[in-house]
């Protein structure tokens, strides 16, 4: 993810015009450190970063717990959701919205900040 999210950055021109979604587990497989280091860049210049978590097979949120509070801590929505759910949420999420509001009206846990 880290490396993904190097690249990524590399393209924003306008942060606070920018979405960036990371779809993912978590589970960094590289340098974990970094990669929320990377991510906090991100948010800090006005990225909208907003992360989407995986399911496992069984249809359950499948993610890396600490990741997941760690970038709620950054003010970036941290959610899984149904795909019937999902458009509404992600639009309250790119709208920079209250998705905590929206999601506890359906019945969605966001993950928060620890």
């Amino acid at each position: 993810m880290n490396a993904a999210l190097t690249y990524c950055q590399g393209l924003v021109s306008h942060p606070a015009k920018t979405n960036l979604i990371l779809i993912s587990d978590l589970y960094e497989g590289g340098n974990a450190k970094e990669m929320l280091a990377r991510a906090a860049e991100l948010v800090s210049c006005g990225v909208n970063l907003i992360v989407l978590l995986a399911f496992s097979d069984d249809g359950r949120p499948a993610y890396e717990q600490a990741h997941a509070q760690a970038l709620a801590s950054m003010g970036c929505p941290v959610f899984a959701s149904t795909p019937d759910q999902f458009p509404d949420l992600m639009a309250t999420a790119l709208a920079k919205q209250d998705t905590v509001a929206w999601a506890a009206g359906q019945g969605i846990n966001l993950i928060r900040a620890a």
